[in-house]
C-alpha cells in the first residue's frame, strides 16, 4: 500500500524559514513527480513546486521563486521543500503529492497526481 507521509512546518514569524519533507512508501517503483501543493483557509489548492526525480528538473509557482527550493533526498521518494524568506500569505496547510505509473504533462496541476499526504500546517505571522 502506497503511503505519503509529510513531516515538519509548524509556526514562524515573516522572513522566517521551514522546511517540509515527504517520503513516498510501498511503492514498487519510483515516483515520475513528486510535488507540493498548498491550500490556505477559503482558498483553492494551488501547485507550490514540483520534482521530476529522474532527471531533476524542478519548477515553481511564480509567487515563490527564488524564496522555495525543492529537492530530492537520498532516492527518488524523498523530497523537501525548503522555505526562505516566508510571507504571511505562505500561511496554508501544504500536502505532498507523487504521481505513480502515470503520465504527468503539469506538474504543477493537483490533477497530474494519484497519490497524495494527509498534509501539514504552516503558518506565518507578521
Amino acid at each position: 500500500q502506497v503511503q505519503v507521509v509529510e513531516s515538519g512546518g509548524g509556526s514562524v514569524q515573516a522572513e522566517g524559514s521551514l522546511r517540509l519533507s515527504c517520503t513516498v512508501s510501498g511503492a514498487s517503483y519510483g515516483s515520475n513527480y513528486m510535488a507540493w501543493f498548498r491550500q490556505g483557509s477559503g482558498k483553492e489548492r494551488e501547485g507550490v513546486a514540483a520534482i521530476e526525480p529522474s532527471f531533476g528538473r524542478t519548477y515553481y509557482t511564480d509567487s515563490v521563486k527564488g524564496r522555495f527550493t525543492i529537492s530530492q533526498d537520498n532516492g527518488k521518494n524523498t523530497v523537501s521543500l525548503h522555505m526562505n524568506s516566508l510571507r504571511p500569505e505562505d500561511t496554508a496547510m501544504y500536502y505532498c503529492a507523487a504521481a505513480l505509473g502515470i503520465a504527468t504533462l503539469n506538474p504543477l496541476d493537483q490533477y497530474e497526481y494519484n497519490y497524495w499526504g494527509q498534509g501539514t500546517q504552516v503558518t506565518v505571522s507578521s
